[in-house]
C-alpha cells in the first residue's frame, strides 16, 4: 500500500516570518536558543536538510495566489528530509488569513517518483483525504511539478503554546529540473547574500517572555513565501520570448 499515514490535525496555527541578515541571525539565535529547546530533529542531528518540490496546476493558480494575497488558499508538495527516502510526505499547506494549516500522508519512493514523472496511479484517494484533494486538481486542474526548494533548518520548540521557532539558511531554488532525488540537481541561491528565514507558529499564544523575545529581534516581516521566492529565481533564468 503506498498511503502509509496522513497526519491531519485540523487545527490553524498563527504564522510570523521575519527575513534576516546573518549578523541579526545570530543575534536571535541566541536569544531563543537560551530559553528553547531544540525540535527532535535539530536535538539529533543539529541543522537538517529539507527538500520539497512544489506543484501547481496549468495556470499556475498557487504562484499567482500568493502573489495577489489572496486570503484563502493552498499549495501541495512532496517533503523529505536529508535525501532521505526513509520518510516522504505529500503536504498541503493551506493558509487562511493569518493562520496556517498542514495536513500530509506520509509516501512510498515510487509513489513519489511516479508523481514527479506525472503519474498518480499509486497514489490512492481512498486512504488519505490529503491524497483526494491532490488527485482531484491533478485531473481537474493538471497540477504538476513546478519548482525544487532547498535549505537547511534549525529549530526549536517551546510545549507552551505549542510554540515553534525555525531558521531555514541557504535558500535555494532547484535549476536543472524537477526531479527532487537527484543528487545532482543544480540549484542556485535565492538569497545571495545569505538571508536567513525565520519562522514562528504556534496555537493560540506564545508564552509572555517568549513573545516579548520575539518582538525584540530584528528583521523584516515578511509574507513572501519560499515557492514563489524560488519560481520567480527559476523564471529568472529561463530564456526570455522576442517580441519582432
Amino acid at each position: 500500500m503506498t498511503v502509509l499515514q496522513e497526519n491531519n490535525t485540523g487545527k490553524y496555527r498563527h504564522e510570523i516570518k521575519l527575513l534576516m541578515s546573518k549578523a541579526e541571525y545570530v543575534t536571535a539565535r541566541t536569544r531563543i536558543s537560551a530559553i528553547m529547546k531544540p525540535d527532535s530533529h535539530s536535538m539529533r542531528n543539529g541543522d537538517y536538510f529539507i527538500r520539497s518540490l512544489y506543484f501547481d496546476d496549468i495556470n499556475h493558480s498557487s504562484y499567482w495566489d500568493k502573489i495577489a494575497g489572496v486570503s484563502h488558499r493552498k499549495k501541495f508538495r512532496i517533503r523529505t528530509y536529508n535525501l532521505s527516502s526513509d520518510v516522504i510526505k505529500l503536504e498541503c499547506k493551506e493558509k487562511n488569513g493569518d493562520r496556517i494549516r498542514k495536513t500530509s500522508v506520509n509516501i512510498s519512493h515510487d509513489c513519489a517518483v511516479g508523481l514527479i514523472n506525472g503519474d498518480c496511479s499509486l497514489l490512492d484517494a481512498s486512504d488519505s483525504f490529503t491524497a483526494a484533494e491532490f488527485l482531484s486538481l491533478w485531473g481537474g486542474k493538471g497540477l504538476r511539478p513546478s519548482v525544487v526548494v532547498d535549505y537547511m533548518r534549525e529549530a526549536y520548540v517551546e510545549p507552551i503554546g505549542n510554540v515553534r521557532i525555525t531558521f531555514d539558511k541557504g535558500l535555494r531554488a532547484g535549476l536543472s529540473g524537477v526531479d527532487m532525488f537527484d543528487e545532482g540537481l543544480l540549484t542556485v541561491p535565492a538569497y545571495p547574500n545569505g538571508m536567513v528565514i525565520m519562522e514562528v507558529k504556534y496555537d493560540d499564544f506564545i508564552p509572555k517572555a517568549l513573545s516579548m523575545l520575539v518582538s525584540s529581534v530584528s528583521g523584516e516581516k515578511i509574507a513572501v513565501s519560499k515557492f514563489t521566492t524560488c519560481q520567480e529565481v527559476l523564471n529568472s533564468y529561463k530564456p526570455q520570448s522576442i517580441s519582432i
